[in-house]
């Protein structure tokens, strides 16, 4: 991954030391591109408020929110080149911090990548904002993680059928809390607060942190494996 929040800047500001635990946020991109990652590529600037409504909850906490950038803009088929980006990022963390937890937060092409590395022995949870995840995806790397998938209803890019099959198959080894948004679109604009909001008390609770409660935090203390997904 290309420069962006990155570990060396967590590691040059002094903070290292009393890390405990990270958050790396994970941004989309396109199904086939060999363009180089830019920080203005709107996919990228949509990661900052995100980031930052994350932090903003971490606050106090220790632990560190990263916003890196893939290298290329593209998925590019069986290359999967975003996994490969996010598995030298996580093997990075885990030998500059040790066995601190470590939640993936990822949005489209970033949730696929993030859903692929899950099982990375760094990585704690993970959660799928508008997730690309087309049918046969594999899940069984999820197994004892906690995962989180949202999809806004009106989402025209990723389909949300497919978000909510892939939850279904990954309760099988996971637990999975699944939200539906309505209303919600591809680039999260729509109740963006809410999409924030979801992300960041999912991390909180991974963190065993107290959040910011509400309809949010109370969403996220039902019963993960219920058979079922929940619309806001």
């Amino acid at each position: 991954m290309t420069s962006g929040e990155t570990l060396s800047r967590a590691m040059d500001s002094g903070e290292a030391a009393g890390v405990t635990g990270v958050v790396v946020v994970a941004h989309g991109g396109r199904s086939v591109s060999s363009e180089p990652t830019t920080a203005i590529q709107p996919a990228v600037l949509r990661m900052v408020p995100l980031a930052r409504a994350i932090r903003h909850a971490l606050r106090g906490s220790g632990a560190v929110v990263l916003r890196p950038r893939f290298q290329l803009r593209g998925w590019n088929g069986e290359q999967a080149l975003p996994v490969h980006d996010l598995v030298a990022i996580l093997d990075d963390i885990a030998s500059r911090f040790g066995p601190v937890p470590v939640v993936l937060v990822g949005h489209s092409m970033g949730a696929r990548a993030a859903m692929r590395v899950a099982g990375h022995p760094a990585v704690s949870a993970v959660a799928g904002l508008a997730p690309w995840l087309p049918p046969g995806e594999p899940f069984g790397q999820l197994a004892g993680r906690r995962v989180l998938l949202v999809q806004g209803s009106a989402d025209g890019v990723t389909r949300p059928e497919d978000t909510w099959a892939f939850a279904d198959r990954a309760r099988s080894v996971a637990e999975v809390t699944a939200v539906e948004i309505r209303g919600g679109d591809h680039a999260m604009l729509r109740r963006a607060g809410l999409w924030h909001s979801l992300a960041a008390e999912f991390v909180c609770r991974v963190f065993r942190l107290p959040g910011r409660g509400g309809q949010v935090a109370e969403l996220l203390r039902t019963k993960a494996t219920d058979p079922r997904r929940v619309v806001l």
